[in-house]
């Protein structure tokens, strides 16, 4: 049977929700799988809401069979039990329940309840010392409980004094309670020193000094619990590490005991407690009770099922009990094979040892139970992993090692061996040579040559290691015969392995080529796509700045690229002669030649690039912001995304028109814009945000111009922690969505899942994980950060994403001054180079009454300068002074 539980949480999810208000579910579910925990929860609350009282009995007793009840639902049953109480009988089963609520968990309410209760029934036969002894109880279980363990002293104080007690026993009770470190302890000094008419004496007041020390060393852990929130597992850590230096067992024992009351689901927490427990304290009692309350708690950890079953055997318990806890162990639901192989093995081990070799009773059962434990493996374990979980036949190999050594049985070993190498294991050079070794130590030289030729010629792994024993062995103890067979055998397996070899060599050599050549026409393929698709669909960033100043200048306005093609400002006859001059400085006397243009471009009239135009775009007036949604976060090497996105929204309405974005030489974005034809269309797209395209979520969000709408708010990812999700590192890069879920979900619900890939879409080995709550993903980073996938050491913890930091693209060049930033960019965005293209001969000086060289006297106000030494390499002239014509720039130029 399967435990699946999440105690101690009393959650409403699973069984009881809204729609749930009879016990009719909570009973299905009960009967389907009874180790629900949640459903016990749910079923109890709907029998206390309908007041039946023995069906609840009922199903609090079933459920206290199974799992270990948290403090709301003992204190629930016992109050519901002393309500029903009318005679001294119905007083003894309350009393019961009591011993079985306090063995749960350590808990002074609880206990503060039991002493109260018995105090009722004080009035029977030997009532007082019952409730005395009960009083005791409870000091030695909660009495060091720091925050609540005075409300114990204080009771016990009270009914002493109720009962007019002899001063002595008064005065004690004050004096063990000063000697203990307790919050508040200053009060209970002070009433003390009311309450003795004497004053308080000298030695009582030097153990309350030393608590009060005590307590101030304990103040900073102890503060630090209190203020942080559940479960606390990591303040509770530090507590227990620092009453372990401490080196107090009693108070070790009792932050233990606190810390697993909010931490019962934590195993590393049990398994520390009760190694503890058996290395220090080794009282029987106590340490076979925190065992058994351990498996209870986590019945799925197959470490605190072995360390049970060594407790019960190393305090005496009596074979039948250690026989019920291992079958208990079998039926707990370990989530792995291999942990079947070792509570088998941890039980063979305790049947050995308990083995008088001489009486073939004991043997006979030990023989029994090995049968069992390879049958139980081949068929429970096998149907529910798909594996037996021993690949190594380690439970047989010890049987037959058992056999040779105590039994003297080798033709039950020699059998065992054939049934392992059957098994697969045959192959395997290790595994031949510890049959060798088993035949050297009890068998005989005839079995030890056999079990090595037959490991020559079936070992396929070291063949070399199992052939130079084989000789060694032949050396020692072989005639010239076995010597001579034995070299033929050997060099006979060492060519055909070194033949295999060669040609194993050669095929990979051969797919190697085949895949890299696969992946040259791949690539090809690829490239060729994509230029078509730039043909086909180019809009990019010309098209885009092209837009933008259609906007600043307006319609009737021409680009300013336009003016540089001699429209507008300079003449084109100007231009020409200064592309002359320029060339003629370079020793070439025409213009030097252009690079080549961008894939998809062609040259206009005047011989300048421009992007090719797209008639199938629509004009700028008919795109329409709140007809469209903008589509993020698709893959950059997604194919054909025109056509697969209209395929995608086809469900929404009618799409008028799918813009994807792309760069200027052609590669994809990874954004687009889609319009419909319908406004209504726009509300159902945007339904479809976070849902998949090629394997990768998209993000769909409204078409808004962030411009006219600085405050709308883009989708973020948070950067602040988040207590329900884990992140993952160090993930093989073959790893999926589905089998990251089947190793997450072993600790809690997945809610979502998400692999971060890079601009390609390749994995980067990250990845988020969220759960239902922040409980899960604690036990999630506790179970899994250090395990291994696939030879893949996994880093797990609480997800903490770093604030991302925008570049201030703003921020001035160094070398191009402030001027090049104050220069608006043309259609094509800025030039490749910054290198001025103006003689130097036209630099002049910014000074209206500096003159030229020559003589000639300068334009007034007239600046010209490079792009390296103070601006873009362009040409400013005063809008007071006149244009100096092409005639005036030819002087200038020749210094005439």
């Amino acid at each position: 049977m399967t435990f699946s539980h999440s105690f101690p949480m009393e959650s409403s999810a699973g069984c009881y929700n809204a729609n749930v208000n009879t016990p009719h579910v909570p009973f299905l579910q009960l009967s389907i799988n009874a180790f629900d925990y949640n459903c016990h929860v749910d079923l109890i609350k709907l029998l206390q809401q309908e007041g039946k009282l023995h069906r609840l009995r009922k199903a609090r007793q079933k459920m206290s069979e199974l799992f270990p009840l948290t403090e709301e639902i003992w204190l629930d049953w016992l109050k519901d039990e002393i309500r029903l109480t009318e005679d001294e009988s119905d007083r003894e089963k309350v009393y019961e329940l009591f011993e079985r609520a306090v063995k749960d968990y350590v808990c002074p309410e609880i206990w503060l309840e039991y002493v109260q209760y018995s105090i009722g029934g004080m009035g029977a036969q030997g009532g007082i010392e019952r409730v005395r002894s009960i009083f005791e109880r409870a000091l030695t279980a909660v009495g060091l409980h720091m925050t609540k363990g005075a409300s114990i002293w204080e009771a016990y104080r009270e009914f002493e004094i109720l009962l007019n007690a002899q001063l002595e026993r008064i005065h004690t009770l004050f004096r063990r309670q000063l000697a203990v470190p307790l919050m508040d302890m200053e009060g209970t000094y002070a009433e003390y020193a009311d309450w003795a008419d004497d004053g308080v004496p000298e030695t009582v007041t030097h153990q309350y000094r030393r608590a009060l020390q005590q307590l101030e060393k304990c103040k900073p852990v102890e503060e630090a619990l209190l203020v942080s929130e559940p479960p606390k597992l990591a303040e509770y850590q530090a507590y227990i590490d620092f009453e372990m230096k401490e080196g107090d067992p009693a108070r070790v024992q009792i932050i233990f005991e606190r810390a697993l009351a909010e931490n019962c689901l934590v195993p590393d927490l049990w398994f520390k407690y009760t190694t503890y427990l058996d290395r220090q304290l080794k009282i029987k009692d106590l340490v076979l009770s925190a065992h058994e309350r351990a498996v209870r708690n986590c019945p799925w950890t197959m470490g605190l099922w072995k360390s049970y079953l060594l407790a019960l055997e190393r305090h005496g318990a009596d074979h039948q009990t250690v026989t019920d806890v291992f079958e208990k162990a079998l039926n707990a639901g370990f989530i792995q094979a291999t942990d079947y192989v070792e509570i088998w093995q941890s039980n063979l081990g305790y049947l050995r040892r308990r083995v008088d070799f001489k009486w073939s009773r004991e043997l006979d059962e030990l023989r029994a139970a090995f049968a069992r434990s390879l049958d139980y493996l081949k068929q429970d374990v096998e149907e529910r992993f798909s594996e037996s979980g021993d690949l190594s036949c380690t439970i047989m190999q010890v049987w037959a090692r058992i056999e040779a050594l105590h039994c003297k049985n080798m033709q039950k070993a020699r059998e065992l061996w054939d049934s392992i190498m059957t098994k697969g294991n045959a192959k395997y050079a290790n595994m031949w040579l510890e049959y060798y070794n088993l035949e050297r130590s009890y068998g005989d030289a005839a079995h030890c040559r056999k079990a090595l030729h037959r490991a020559v010629q079936c070992t396929s792994d070291y063949p070399e290691h199992v052939c130079d024993v084989l000789l060694n062995f032949e050396r020692v103890e072989g005639s010239l015969e076995d010597w001579d067979a034995a070299v033929q055998k050997t060099e006979t397996k060492l060519n055909r392995v070194n033949e295999q070899r060669v040609a194993e060599k050669e095929a990979l050599l051969t797919r190697q080529e085949e895949e890299k050549a696969e992946h040259r026409r791949k690539a090809k393929a690829d490239k060729k796509a994509q230029k078509k698709s730039q043909k086909a669909n180019r809009t990019g960033d010309k098209r885009k700045a092209e837009d933008e100043y259609e906007e600043e200048w307006g319609e009737d306005e021409e680009l300013p690229s336009k003016r540089l093609r001699g429209e507008e400002g300079f003449g084109s006859t100007a231009t020409e002669e200064l592309m002359e001059t320029e060339s003629g400085l370079f020793g070439r006397r025409a213009p030097p030649p252009r690079k080549s243009e961008p894939p998809g471009f062609h040259k206009n009239q005047q011989g300048l690039s421009e992007a090719p135009r797209q008639p199938q775009d629509m004009s700028k007036e008919q795109r329409k912001d709140e007809d469209s949604v903008f589509v993020s976060n698709l893959a950059f090497n997604l194919e054909d995304p025109e056509g697969k996105l209209r395929t995608f929204f086809q469900g929404c309405g009618t799409v008028q028109q799918v813009r994807p974005v792309f760069t200027v030489k052609g590669a994809f974005r990874g954004y687009c814009y889609v319009q419909f034809e319908d406004r209504l269309a726009v509300a159902e797209a945007l339904k479809l945000d976070r849902q998949e395209v090629d394997g990768r979520p998209i993000y769909v969000s409204p078409c808004v111009d962030k411009n006219k709408n600085p405050d709308f708010k883009v989708f973020k990812y948070k950067t602040a922690v988040e207590q329900h999700k884990i992140f993952i590192s160090g993930l093989p890069y073959s790893c999926t969505k589905e089998t990251l879920e089947d190793l997450c979900k072993q600790h809690g619900t997945v809610k979502a899942i998400r692999l971060i890939t890079n601009r390609s879409g390749k994995p980067k080995g990250l990845a988020y994980v969220e759960y239902e709550n922040e409980a899960q993903a604690s036990q999630a980073v506790l179970k899994m950060d250090g395990t291994m996938l696939e030879n893949f050491t996994l880093s797990v913890a609480i997800s903490n994403p770093p604030s991302r930091k925008m570049e201030d693209k703003a921020a001035p060049s160094r070398i191009l001054g402030a001027a090049m930033m104050r220069q608006p960019q043309g259609a094509r965005g800025k030039g490749r180079t910054q290198i001025s293209l103006l003689p130097r001969s036209l630099y002049r000086q910014s000074d209206p009454d500096a003159k030229a060289e020559n003589g000639t006297i300068s334009a007034p106000h007239a600046t010209v300068t490079d792009g390296v030494h103070g601006g873009p390499g362009t040409a400013s002239l005063d809008t007071q002074t006149k244009s100096l014509s092409n005639e005036d720039f030819a002087r200038m130029l020749l210094k005439k």
